[in-house]
């Protein structure tokens, strides 16, 4: 009796062992799968319960992302309140959401600002991928902003430009004037006409003074982010608390107004024929369409006159703006462009249109100004359905940032990035046009959802930099040297100059 316990261990112990085996086995090959099925999560900064990163952001937004990317990395992982984030701050990256994977990331998160503002996403910038997304693209490219609508108010952009200049010439001469005033005005009348026809421009009391203040408003609306954005179930309830609801429902409501009485005069049967179709009256005869896929009503013009109003009066303001802060800053590129459009142009009084395509250097002027300064530093997207990114996990409802400013700046692509060199694109294939080839260079962004308003944008910024460089030589205020000259940017959807330039303009006199 005492030796049976150790003859069944004898005999129990190869089926203890061949147990063992495969307990073992199946352990490893159950901790094996679960390696294999984990997440591949990008890296990025730790995060705090509730809010998660939101603590680590400031402003400007641009450059603090590329602060926190230059530690974690060309894709990085920040979980702002209940949003997953995606930062991409390399080329490689970015060709990656743009084109490989444009039709995944081919849509917009659904931010509180841009939503209202659009008539919940009735516009062009910020509607969601979809078929209305496809058709208001397709108008957009073949009706609005086409190569030949754009030619079409060859007439009103060179009678602003005369308008500009004149304004210009009583002050020249030890009075500095405020470079992004100058730049704003332009736009501000030019795109008046071409979106709201002359007898909008021609009455400046009613309309000028208010659309001036809505644009401001609306800038800074659409440039934020709030509590909804990050916390879409509770959050609403803090942006009412704060203010920030009733600040967007005053903004909305004051553009709706005007844009409703500018739609009501095209609609009024004694109006004048105009000599050219204004941008309202090509939505109005879509509106009356009937072969369209969708229907168009007031609402949608509504949204997209706000896309057209803000973008086209903005964006070359405000690049034409660094452009003159960048030459003030280099004196030798000043003279340098300046030498070109005068020795083309000669005594005739004025740069033209069919002029700009002969001026090389200002073009590179230009691009170079766009390098430093894109018209919008951030590209938003948003992921609709699991995808790798540089072997990284990115699952539905992340929202994606793309730093174009930072990949602008970046050594890896650009010799010397933070210097102001135009001269680095005379041997470059970098268009506009092609950003989706060169995806170091994204000034109007990439992909389908790049920026239609490219060929618009740009011959405002051209015509009103050769212009006011052509007539007038700048000069910095007395007392004040170029070294002087404040860099710094104001927050926002677009990278405005926190602090006025001032510059002196002096009337260039021709033998």
């Amino acid at each position: 009796m005492e030796i049976l316990p150790c003859n069944l261990l004898i005999l129990l112990l190869p089926l203890l062992l061949i147990l063992l085996y495969f307990l073992f086995t199946f352990k490893t090959r159950n901790r094996n799968t679960d390696d294999q099925n984990k997440p591949n999560i990008p890296p990025g900064p730790p995060k705090l319960p509730i809010i998660g990163n939101l603590h680590q952001l400031g402003k400007p937004l641009h450059q603090v992302l590329h602060e926190l990317s230059n530690v974690y990395g060309p894709v990085m992982l920040l979980q702002l309140g209940r949003v997953p984030t995606l930062v991409i701050s390399s080329a490689e990256a970015a060709q990656q959401v743009l084109k490989t994977l444009d039709h995944d990331f081919s849509t917009r998160p659904p931010l509180a600002g841009p939503k209202r503002l659009s008539y919940n996403f009735l516009d062009i910038a910020f509607v969601p991928y979809g078929e209305y997304w496809r058709e208001v693209r397709k108008i957009s490219v073949h009706e609005l902003l086409s190569a030949k609508r754009v030619q079409s108010f060859k007439v009103v952009r060179a009678e602003e430009i005369d308008v500009l200049i004149d304004s210009i010439s009583p002050s020249s001469n030890t009075n500095p004037i405020d470079v992004f005033e100058m730049f704003t005005t332009f736009t501000h009348n030019t795109i008046c006409r071409v979106a709201f026809g002359s007898t909008i421009s021609q009455s400046k009391n009613r309309f000028n003074g208010s659309l001036t203040k809505f644009l401001d408003e609306a800038l800074s609306v659409l440039g934020g982010f709030y509590a909804t954005d990050f916390f879409p179930k509770v959050g609403w309830m803090f942006d009412r608390i704060t203010g920030v609801h009733g600040r967007i429902e005053k903004v909305f409501h004051g553009l709706d107004k005007l844009f409703q009485q500018m739609i009501e005069e095209h609609l009024n049967p004694v109006r004048p024929k105009p000599e050219h179709e204004d941008l309202i009256d090509v939505l109005l005869k879509l509106e009356n369409d009937q072969t369209s896929t969708i229907r168009f009503a007031d609402d949608n013009i509504k949204a997209i006159l706000m896309n057209i109003f803000i973008a086209g009066v903005d964006t070359p303001a405000v690049t034409a703006n660094w452009a003159m802060t960048e030459l003030a800053k280099s004196p030798d590129v000043m003279k340098k462009v300046q030498e070109e459009i005068r020795s083309y142009v000669g005594s005739k009084g004025k740069v033209e249109e069919s002029d700009l395509d002969n001026l090389r250097y200002l073009k590179m002027v230009v691009k170079e100004t766009l390098r430093l300064h894109p018209g919008n530093p951030l590209l938003l997207k948003e992921s609709m359905k699991h995808s790798m990114i540089d072997g990284y996990d990115v699952y539905p409802k992340t929202a994606v940032l793309i730093n174009a400013w930072a990949i602008g700046r970046n050594p890896k692509y650009w010799r010397n990035p933070e210097e102001f060199l135009p001269e680095r694109f005379k041997d470059m294939s970098h268009d506009f046009a092609a950003s989706h080839h060169n995806f170091e260079y994204l000034p109007f962004g990439g992909g389908r959802k790049g920026c239609p308003g490219i060929s618009m944008g740009l011959v405002l910024t051209e015509l009103v930099l050769a212009n006011v460089l052509y007539a007038f030589d700048w000069e910095l205020p007395k007392g004040l040297k170029k070294e002087d000259i404040n860099m710094e940017v104001s927050s926002g959807s677009s990278v405005h100059k926190k602090y006025p330039l001032e510059l002196v303009p002096v009337k260039h006199i021709y033998d």
